[in-house]
């Protein structure tokens, strides 16, 4: 038999369960008879956070599986303004941000989510398979969100850490009528644009007819938002300057020290390869609406419709401010201060210490380098304008023994990202630094100070070849580099029908059967439309800014204002922004008038597609169900099993000779996905979990891409998707124990183990070579490769034929496994049973977790690019390249943390509730780097993106029962971001100087 809730437990139930909030219905808990409810049970009166906390573990206690629920605290009130920031409270989950704002999540160290609205499927904006993005849709609209790390049978498919589903307000659950309406205003510190606009409102409610109970609610939100951080990038990768006693052999040629490296000391050092100083500026427009109906003709059948509307335009405003050429004068240049570089280890292998640049200037040198070092200025317009509607219809009925269910939903995402990103080299017009026309550089003087943990640089305003501010913002000392243009689109969308049925079975340990069927087509179509105007590499082929002044303005000058440093590059021109994002056209036609006026080698913008810039795929899958939840003592639970079967459509251009054929690839695969979760009652206080399930992760769209152009070259690889690409697999499993050991109360810990194999990994495939040193002639490749109809064979292949068997580099599935495993602790408890003894004490409440996790396995790894084998190398004496050995790490996971905690702390009494979060997690490895650096520049080798503690707080206050006033701040103590190459504290690459975030507004219910 269920354990029974204790009635203090039901009356809190009763009493704050949000009107909008689906809870754990009271027919659900077994009440004993003998006890009269209306006049034996104590009702404790608790709103706002409490209540949700309250009514969110109830649910979580009373699940099969193990879910993770948050619910919230009011109307349009979840304990964060954005998604992402909502789900990192809970156990497990860590997010990534994007200029300080919430827009990945990691869910058990992994991104590959499912995200539903009420239980339908979502679709993104891009070729993932996540769903729709969080910073997508306002928090605003929504009454709860429902994590599940470990799926049952009815669970549908797709995920490696865990569903998201996000749910609105459900109008027939209303019990009055309901009215809110929510203005507030944001604020960040960096930003120039001041406060920021968001609104909410909901309503709804629903009516007694003669045909039966309707409801309707509507809830919308609009919200603009800004956020900036600034990202100083030093690149020291291609910076060594060997040691004056070692014999340097670059492909077997002794460098002459004396003439190559004359800045030379008794040790090696890393001088500075290259400076770049990024703002990065994100504008978010956002409109959401969600809207339900429901009609229930009788008490055994109700009908519902939901849509979900949503609008957003996310604009980007940023810059970079390069130095670049600093390696032409690097061996010439003696850096004033050095610091000594641990690398650490990779997989076991000391990669030992050099001494490395952390003071100096960097001077032209004109019989070194008559037009090097220079200064470059980058405006990077861009946007990701999505529209993205979610469409359900179904109803459902009741009968004495059986529950049948069919809904029909649609989801559809519109993606645009238009960009106009422009480069412009500035001319020195110091008297020093004469002009040869040779090249679009003239030498800018550079000082650095990189102590402390700052990548601070600017202009050596006291070097006598230093340009003055005023040279500096003035048009004729600038040219146009280069333009690069975007017209790229996405548009993804899912048709899915689906019916479960629900038999109930009296008197018997099986309590129920479900079973089901799910059909979904799934569509993805992506059109790749860029050009690039210029790479002018000469002054004769650039045009003059004088040309264009009417674009130019000055950019911000507001760099490192957030930590008050001195040295920064404040002073330079950009094109305007404001106008290559409302009117590119205009901007690109006074450019293209600008390349005709100066004359020399032209170039003009061409965005016609390319033959292979389109491709489609479709999907078609049938899923079927069968689950059998069982009650038996103290044990409860589900067991059942889930069957897919997919086809896969990849439609493309072949393109052989200029000639474009389309082409239509297909694959399929069938899986069967065994699923168990076991609950375990012990006592009224104690419940024990364990899950064990199988799923699967789809490859990305981009991953089936089957557009291909196929050139004459015979030594030439040909890169395409993989239509036949099978999913990942996974095997999960779950342990965890809790104990609810007061009122409201919980302290939970619980183990996780998750074994991924079939993973996808980018494999070159050799074509085979016969005995006459000749590549397979084909059409079929048996010995591997891709027949290349195109190439005219020479030196591998008869030169009598045309075409041939060529390599190929393709995804495939990997037999190799990985493992991801990691333990979760949580707490959560309040201090309200204890008023009479504390007062206003007892306010006071906590919820924390804590989650370490560990990844093993895979068989990819990075290896140690060119410049930084040269590195690694010297330091271990070795200074011949013919003797150079790599470096290599194994891949593992990115944005995997091993560590991660939150603790928040909250007070709510007398109208006064207040919130404070403290979130961190541990080091983790990401390819998100300053102004985009590539492998290449970071030593061929992700950056470590340093442990990182973040501060939020909120205060809210009931002014009266309708009335309540509130201020929010995210990331209160500015906390900064620090990367650093190959290892954590190593080589200090990039930072990330954040913003803080202060929303305040006000609500009114009615």
């Amino acid at each position: 038999m269920r354990q029974k809730l204790s009635k203090l437990t039901l009356a809190i139930l009763s009493a704050t369960s949000l009107n909008f909030a689906a809870s754990v219905s009271a027919q659900e808990a077994e009440i004993d008879p003998q006890v009269n409810n209306e006049t034996e049970i104590e009702v404790i009166q608790v709103t706002g956070m409490r209540s949700s906390l309250t009514t969110a573990l109830a649910e979580k206690r009373e699940t099969a599986n193990l879910v993770e629920v948050i619910m919230a605290t009011d109307i349009g009130k979840l304990p964060d303004q954005n998604l992402a920031e909502v789900l990192e409270n809970v156990t497990g989950v860590q997010i990534t941000r994007t200029a300080g704002i919430g827009t990945g999540v990691q869910i058990r160290g992994s991104n590959a989510n499912r995200v539903e609205i009420n239980g339908a499927s979502t679709v993104g904006s891009g070729s993932g398979r996540s769903g729709m993005n969080f910073e997508d849709l306002s928090a605003a609209i929504i009454a709860g969100v429902e994590i599940t790390k470990s799926p049952e049978a009815k669970t549908t498919e797709g995920s490696i850490g865990g569903t998201v589903n996000l749910r609105t307000i459900r109008p027939l659950e209303l019990t009055e009528t309901l009215g809110s309406l929510r203005l507030q205003g944001e604020d960040s510190s960096l930003t120039t644009d001041g406060v920021q606009p968001r609104f909410s409102g909901a309503y709804g409610d629903n009516w007694e007819l003669d045909s039966g109970k309707f409801g309707f609610v509507i809830s919308g939100s609009y919200a603009k938002q800004e956020a900036t951080s600034f990202r100083p990038r030093v690149d020291r990768d291609g910076s060594l300057v060997e040691n004056v006693n070692a014999d340097v052999y670059r492909s077997g040629t002794l460098e002459d020290q004396a003439t190559k490296r004359p800045a030379a000391q008794d040790f090696d050092f890393l001088g500075i390869q290259f400076l770049n100083q990024e703002l990065e500026n994100f504008e978010y427009e956002t409109t959401n609406i969600a809207t339900t109906l429901e009609f229930a003709p009788n008490d055994n059948t109700k009908f519902f419709f939901d849509a979900i509307i949503t609008s957003q335009e996310r604009r980007q405003e940023s810059t970079r401010v390069q130095g670049s050429g600093v390696n032409s004068v690097l061996n010439y240049t003696l850096p004033s201060q050095f610091e000594t570089i641990n690398f650490g280890s990779l997989d076991g292998v000391n990669l030992g210490s050099i001494q490395a640049a952390t003071r100096g200037t960097i001077q032209p040198i004109n019989s070194v380098d008559d037009d090097d070092p220079n200064l470059r200025f980058n405006s990077d317009t861009g946007a990701r304008v999505t529209d993205t509607e979610v469409f359900r219809f179904g109803g459902e009925w009741q009968g004495n023994n059986l529950f049948v269910s069919a809904e029909l939903s649609t989801a559809n995402s519109d993606t645009v990202t238009p960009s106009l990103n422009t480069q412009l080299n500035f001319i020195n017009p110091n008297p020093l630094t004469p002009l040869d026309g040779s090249s679009n550089d003239n030498s800018v003087p550079f000082i650095y100070d990189l102590t402390g943990d700052s990548l601070a640089f600017g202009i050596d305003f006291a070097s006598p070849f230093a340009p003055t501010v005023d040279d500096l913002l003035n048009p004729n000392n600038v040219v146009l580099d280069q333009v690069d243009i975007s017209r790229s689109s996405t548009d993804n969308s899912e048709n899915a029908f689906r019916t479960d049925f629900t038999y109930f079975i009296d008197e018997s340990m099986i309590t129920s059967v479900d079973f089901g069927y799910r059909y979904n087509e799934t569509k993805h179509s992506a059109v790749s439309i860029s050009d690039r105007i210029g790479g002018f590499s000469k002054m004769v082929d650039s045009p003059n800014g004088a040309l264009f002044s009417e674009l130019l303005v000055a950019g911000p000058s507001h760099f490192g204002d957030a930590d008050g440093r001195e040295l920064a590059l404040r002073n330079f021109l950009i094109i305007n922004p404001d106008l290559a994002f409302n009117d590119p056209d205009g901007v690109l036609a006074t450019l293209e008038a600008a390349i005709v006026a100066h004359g020399g080698n032209q170039d003009f913008s061409n965005l016609t597609p390319s033959d292979t810039a389109a491709f489609k795929i479709k999907e078609e899958t049938h899923a079927l169900y069968a689950q059998a939840n069982f009650e038996y003592k103290m044990f409860r639970g589900n067991f059942g099993v889930r069957h897919i079967s997919t086809d896969i459509a990849s439609t493309g251009n072949t393109v052989v000779n200029g000639v474009a054929t389309p082409a239509t690839n297909k694959g399929d695969y069938s899986y069967t996905l065994p699923r168990l979760n076991l609950v375990a009652d012990v006592t009224d206080d104690v419940v024990l979990r364990l899950g064990w399930g199988k799923d699967i992760l789809r490859p990305n769209f981009g991953d089936l891409n089957t557009s291909v152009s196929f050139g004459t070259n015979e030594n030439q690889s040909v890169e395409i998707g993989n239509a036949g690409l099978e999913p990942e697999e996974v095997t999960s499993f779950d342990l965890s124990a809790e104990w609810y050991f007061a009122e409201a109360a919980v302290v939970s810990i619980g183990y996780f183990k998750k074994e991924r194999t079939n993973l996808f990994v980018t494999q070159l495939e050799s074509a085979a070579i016969d005995a006459n040193g000749w590549r397979e002639p084909g059409p079929t490749c048996a010995g591997g490769g891709i027949y290349n109809p195109a190439v005219q064979p020479n030196a591998i292949g008869d030169p009598n034929t045309t075409g041939l068997c060529v390599d190929v580099e393709t995804l495939f599935n990997d037999t190799a496994t990985t493992t991801q495993s990691g333990i979760e602790m949580a707490v959560q408890y309040d201090l309200s049973s204890f008023e009479e003894d504390l007062g206003w004490a007892s306010g006071f409440g906590i919820v924390a977790n804590y989650t370490i996790q560990e990844y093993k396995g895979g068989s990819a790894f990075y290896t140690s690019a060119s410049r930084g084998t040269d590195i690694l190398n010297a330091i271990q004496g070795v200074y011949d390249d013919a003797n150079f050995v790599t470096y290599s790490s194994e891949r593992g996971l990115l944005d995997f943390s091993e560590n991660a905690y939150n603790v928040a702390v909250y007070y709510e009494k007398f109208g006064l509730s207040a919130r404070l979060r403290y979130t961190w997690r541990d080091a983790f490895r990401t390819e998100d780097t300053a102004a985009g650096a590539s492998l290449n520049s970071t030593l061929g080798f992700p950056v470590v993106t340093h442990d990182r503690g973040q501060l939020n707080a909120s205060v809210s206050y009931d002014v009266d029962e309708n009335l309540n006033l509130g201020v929010e701040a995210v990331n209160l103590t500015e906390s900064d971001i620090t990367q650093s190459c190959v290892n954590e504290g190593a080589m200090l690459c990039a930072q990330g100087i954040t913003d803080r975030r202060i929303t305040f507004g006000i609500s009114y219910k009615f």
